[in-house]
């Protein structure tokens, strides 16, 4: 009954104004209507954000796998990066499973990432946070064996076409996300030698603007509001509404810390508070 509105009231005007052809025309367009309508109204209701968080835990687990194999084979590296997102979502045993299931039929032969996408549209609409998050993801897995392959970089600029995102943007993603990863993976090498009794240079400071996406001509008022974008991108509240899991929630606000930490080593190197 929830969804035969739209045919029951197109269907009548069809038949009463072409006959039994009518009928069946407005039969198919009320079916359109119903489908369109009902979804409409199932992210409008109280169960909006668990439809939205559902569907993004697909989405990005069947896109990861899409993307790991974009270059013929899904790596150690991609593998163990997966892995890794497991444990830190803190999955059970149903949502590995789950998981694992978008996973390989992302990763399967011929697939499709068209439909997916089109779906994660319809039930998240334009929101940017989600889609940004849902990049980043991607973006991460892509980069796991420190290299981007062509093969994995058309397959993000298609995802980023299918979600209407200009290639700029995944430019500058890809190029965050790595500065971001080599400023952590600096500061502990960093932390390590001063627990050691070693001693090491600074961190680059050329790292850390490229983590914020910057230059390092860039202006204090610049650098100002760069920073507080990219931690209003991955505020946690913006995210629950937005419809980013609280599983996933954990792994993109944890970037926030990385922000941060790029962030106070240019502060530092300008005397700025």
């Amino acid at each position: 009954m929830r969804q035969v509105t739209g045919k029951v009231i197109a269907g009548a005007i069809g038949f009463l104004a072409f006959g039994p052809v009518g009928l069946l025309f407005g039969l198919v367009l009320g079916h359109a209507f119903d489908r369109g309508l009902w979804r409409a109204l199932q992210l409008s209701g109280p169960d909006a954000v668990n439809l939205m968080r559902a569907q993004f835990f697909e989405t990005t687990f069947t896109l990861l796998g899409y993307v790991a194999k974009a270059d013929g084979r899904v790596s150690e590296a991609e593998i163990a990066q997966t892995e890794t997102l497991f444990v830190q979502l803190r999955l059970n045993a149903e949502q590995r499973r789950t998981a694992i299931s978008h996973f390989k039929a992302g990763s399967a032969a011929g697939f499709d990432p068209s439909l997916t996408v089109a779906r994660f549209k319809e039930c998240l609409g334009g929101r940017r946070q989600a889609q940004h998050t849902l990049l980043v993801f991607l973006a991460g897995i892509a980069l796991a064996d420190g290299t981007l392959s062509s093969a994995e970089r058309q397959a993000l600029n298609q995802i980023a076409g299918l979600l209407s995102v200009p290639q700029r943007e995944i430019d500058q993603l890809l190029s965050m996300i790595n500065a971001q990863a080599q400023f952590q993976q600096r500061a502990y090498q960093q932390q390590g030698g001063r627990q050691r009794g070693a001693t090491h240079e600074p961190s680059g400071l050329d790292t850390a603007y490229a983590a914020l996406g910057l230059s390092p001509d860039v202006s204090n008022k610049e650098l100002k509001r760069r920073y507080r974008k990219l931690m209003s991108e991955n505020h946690p509240d913006k995210l629950i509404a937005e419809g980013v899991p609280d599983e996933l929630l954990k792994v993109a606000t944890g970037r926030a810390q990385e922000i941060t930490a790029a962030y106070e080593v240019i502060q530092q190197s300008r005397g700025l508070k």
